[in-house]
């Protein structure tokens, strides 16, 4: 692999343009087709950086001259962008793709892709190699800016074409995009990660930081605004660590003030942050732009200093909970979330309630929570790990039931208040039809009119469970 001082390889407008190039030859192939465009259809599991890479592709989709459907049964083109964090996610994929077979058999023309990060792995792409010969494409995240040429090559030369080399991470912009909503509004502003927890597959399949440039954030944030986009969240593995690897100075703070300046009524959030990056400059930053949420996605992953240094985060429990005080005495509204794994390889039970005495402590306002999941590769997949799936399970119950009844204590306390909320979609529910969000990124189900959607409402409180909010549009 690559050192962290690995150069990020910039795509230039040349190569952006050819791939322009491919898709308006894949858009002539497609012209008269019988039965119109063909439609395609797109799965995206894991992070959110997944679901922007999505929308990447499908506007390659587009610019080729797709068309999109939600039903796989219906497809022309199959895109699955998946997820290498947990091996749950990983079973899914295979499931799903093993299932895949059955429609090739009645549709042999059918173009099914696999990419994201789970692709990137060697051991992953030669199982599909052997055993899914119904896969036409795999391609990592290094690759999916030449997408397009990628899927020329499996149109053309008829043969199964797989793009998983350990590449320089690269930076490429200029690439068309679909967004499914004209709400909210997903921005990357750097890929990759150099931190190398001791449990993470990221960094060595998505490659080192590294950086867009400032300006072309700024143009890409301005541009949501004028659409209308109401949220927009940026999106780094560790967005503390933004501008590090920039030849013009400038950290996320500095980048959080220059966004602040565009005009609008919008509200900028952000993930995810790292703590052992998170700090005063930050915080008072948050405190002092009126359209960063106050809400702080802080993950912890254990509240056991010994823990934390086997899985090299790069902080103590001690440490930790100084950056919370600090978060909170500039922001005392702040809402903060954060992720959790029990049973790390050696953790005992006495360490795992470390962790649960840490969320009585700190009063999260929600949890991202699982049951550690061994990825081959990593440093952690190989140290001794003598407790039992069991053993697990009954730590893990436990601080599930602490933090419902401290989310439930939390959702409480607003009943009754008027808050403000961005009405963002509907809910499913025919009591509560709509979706919305407070500022601290809470979820408010609302009464009201299809016609608030997308729209920033005062909402009165009347109801709260462990999960959500339940209220009225006034």
């Amino acid at each position: 692999m690559s050192d962290t001082r690995e150069t990020a390889k910039r795509i230039g407008a040349e190569e952006i343009e050819r791939q322009k190039q491919f898709c308006a030859k894949i858009r002539k192939m497609n012209e008269g087709r019988p039965g119109g465009p063909p439609l395609a259809y797109t799965q995206t599991y894991g992070c959110q950086q997944n679901v922007a890479d999505s929308q990447r592709l499908m506007g390659m989709l587009r610019e080729m001259g797709c068309g999109f459907t939600q039903d796989a049964r219906a497809a022309d083109i199959i895109v699955i962008n998946t997820c290498a964090i947990r091996e749950n996610a990983e079973k899914k994929v295979f499931g799903v793709v093993g299932q895949l077979v059955h429609a090739k058999e009645k549709n042999p023309d059918l173009t099914i892709c696999l990419c994201g990060c789970m692709a990137q792995q060697e051991v992953v792409a030669n199982k599909i190699k052997q055993s899914y010969r119904h896969v036409d494409l795999v391609f990592g995240p290094q690759a999916l800016w030449k997408f397009p040429e990628l899927l020329y090559g499996v149109y053309t030369e008829k043969k199964r074409i797989f793009s998983i080399a350990d590449e320089h991470g690269s930076i490429a912009e200029g690439l068309p995009v679909v967004r499914e909503s004209g709400v909210k509004a997903w921005v990357s502003i750097m890929y990759g990660c150099n931190n190398f927890c001791s449990y993470c597959i990221v960094p060595y399949v998505r490659g080192r930081e590294r950086s867009r440039e400032a300006s072309d954030i700024l143009a890409e944030v301005r541009g949501l605004v004028e659409e209308g986009y109401r949220e927009i969240t940026l999106l780094g593995q560790n967005v503390n660590s933004y501008g590090k690897d920039l030849d013009t100075p400038m950290d996320f703070a500095d980048l959080l003030r220059e966004i602040d300046k565009i005009p609008g009524d919008y509200l900028i959030r952000f993930m995810t942050s790292h703590p052992k990056d998170a700090g005063q400059k930050l915080f008072e930053t948050m405190a002092a732009c009126s359209h960063v949420a106050k809400q702080l996605h802080l993950p912890v992953q254990s509240g056991c200093s010994r823990v934390l240094k086997a899985m090299n985060r790069g902080y103590t429990r001690e440490q930790y909970l100084e950056k919370v005080r600090m978060a909170r005495e500039a922001m005392p509204e702040i809402v903060l979330t954060s992720d959790i794994i029990i049973g790390f390889p050696g953790e005992t039970e006495e360490e795992a309630m470390e962790t649960v005495s840490l969320i009585e402590e700190v009063r999260y306002d929600a949890l991202f929570t699982f049951i550690y999941s061994p990825r081959p590769g990593t440093p952690a997949a190989k140290m001794p790990d003598p407790a039992s799936r069991a053993e697990k399970q009954v730590w893990f119950d436990k601080l599930l039931d602490a933090q419902n009844r401290i989310s439930g204590e939390l959702h409480r306390a607003y009943v009754g208040r008027t808050v403000r909320v961005l009405v963002d979609g509907e809910s499913g529910d025919e009591a509560w039809p709509l979706s919305s969000r407070t500022h601290g990124g809470r979820l408010v189900h609302l009464k009201g009119g299809r016609e608030l959607i997308g729209r920033y409402v005062e909402a009165r409180v009347t109801d709260s469970n462990t999960w959500a909010l339940f209220g009225e549009a006034l």
